[in-house]
């Protein structure tokens, strides 16, 4: 039944893309859907007007994907005109992020070794400060000291990173009663 509007549905594509592998690919593509209608066991009371209607539709949808690949080449633009990448990946960031995570990690080297492990157990392994205080045979109060002293480390650490200098009260090694070592 279709058969017979082939011919006629490829001249009207034709005329519209003016292009005849595209206007071909959209009667083929027109046709596809509707026998996919038809397969369905939808009723079809004007077969020529659906495939007019459906070609339209086609047309629209080969147009805007064609609109989504609308972009030059990346490699072929000039250096200065292809767009810059995430700032985070920059070598200048990367190497001052670097250099920060090395800081902070130096910062808690330095640390007395029960309030080094105290402050990486409550903030690399999230453990609460009742069960670190558990896990070390320590007070809860002596946890919250080893914990507040790493915090003021990294604080310091963090203040040194942007160029200023941490106050006496702000220094760990100042701001807390030194640790007995075991």
């Amino acid at each position: 039944m279709f058969v017979h509007y082939y011919r006629e549905l490829l001249n009207f594509c034709l005329r519209q893309v003016r292009d005849r592998d595209a206007a071909a690919d959209i009667v083929q593509e027109s046709y596809a859907r509707v026998l996919a209608m038809e397969q369905a066991r939808a009723a079809i009371a004007e077969p020529r007007a659906l495939l007019y209607q459906t070609a339209r539709h086609v047309m629209v949808d080969q147009y805007r994907r064609a609109q989504l690949r609308t972009h030059e080449d990346l490699h072929a633009l000039d250096e200065t005109a292809q767009p810059p990448g995430p700032a985070h990946e920059e070598p200048d960031a990367l190497l001052s992020s670097a250099q920060a995570m090395a800081a902070y990690a130096s910062a808690i080297e330095a640390l007395p070794l029960r309030c080094r492990e105290a402050f990486m157990l409550h903030v690399f392994d999230d453990m609460p400060y009742a069960q670190i205080a558990q896990r070390m045979g320590i007070s809860l109060s002596m946890v919250e000291k080893h914990i507040a002293r790493g915090r003021l480390a990294c604080r310091a650490c963090e203040l040194l990173q942007q160029g200023g200098a941490p106050s006496a009260a702000q220094r760990p090694d100042a701001a807390l009663p030194a640790t007995r070592q075991p």
